[in-house]
């Protein structure tokens, strides 16, 4: 599904927590010690009409915030708007409850089906449950960006359908820093479905570290809540190991 995208290509890139630092930063126009500028996040979905980036806008500039990334996203053929907005604010002037009053009136104003506000250094962390495969390069990845502290969350376990010795890199950072590691062996006729989903309770959503299992659809209601998969396999057209060899081979 082809998807049009309405911001601007001069908009700084912002991805995540690390690209670049807040220290030196101060809102445009404003007194303010850069110290005390706070970074927030907020992902909005709606039907599609006139006039929603603009009050997003002045929704966050009202309150003295500054806009720092804007991602907007209008499917062809759908009325139906994606939006995440990273920007920059003082808590001192826009106090985190004020702040999810503001976005909850403009979700109700465009009957929004998704209203999500985070700023990473107020709120509590997300905690999350990473499956993984035998090839380590995804997983390796997301352990370290997350011990830099470029992700900000609680990883409460790691779970594989794979078993990895005491003495591999992968086991010993689980160890130093007490993420517990399962090894749950799966089969073809057995995904060990049920165990994941009690291991994963208590999580806010799952991340995919290249796990080259399907998750079934009972698991995903199960479940009930968000599913992240970081691999690079093109789903749901190209399904499972080698992408790139069946996208070829399929003529593209």
């Amino acid at each position: 599904m082809a998807l049009t995208r309405r911001v601007s290509s001069s908009i700084p890139h912002f991805f995540g927590f690390a690209e670049r630092s807040f220290k030196s930063y101060k809102l445009p126009g404003g007194p303010s010690s850069s110290s005390s500028l706070t970074h927030g996040i907020h992902v909005f979905h709606c039907p599609d009409q006139v006039g929603i980036v603009a009050k997003l806008s002045e929704c966050i500039a009202s309150r003295g915030g500054n806009i720092l990334r804007a991602d907007i996203f209008v499917p062809e053929k759908k009325n139906v708007f994606y939006s995440r907005n990273e920007f920059l604010f003082d808590p001192v002037k826009w106090p985190r409850e004020q702040m999810d009053e503001d976005f909850l009136n403009l979700s109700k104003l465009f009957s929004a089906t998704r209203s999500v506000v985070r700023v990473p250094d107020l709120d509590p962390k997300f905690k999350i449950g990473i499956l993984a495969s035998k090839q380590d390069h995804c997983l390796v990845d997301l352990l370290h960006r997350w011990q830099e502290g470029r992700l900000p969350v609680e990883i409460t376990c790691v779970i594989s359908n794979h078993e990895r010795g005491p003495n591999t890199h992968v086991i010993r950072f689980l160890e130093r820093n007490n993420i517990p590691y399962h090894f749950l062996n799966t089969t073809k006729e057995n995904k060990r479905e049920g165990e994941i989903l009690e291991l994963v309770l208590d999580t806010d959503f799952l991340v995919l570290a290249r796990y080259m299992q399907i998750l079934s659809g009972n698991f995903l209601r199960t479940y009930g809540k968000d599913v992240i998969n970081i691999h690079h396999g093109l789903l749901p057209s190209f399904k499972g190991g080698n992408p790139s060899k069946q996208i070829m081979l399929a003529g593209f």
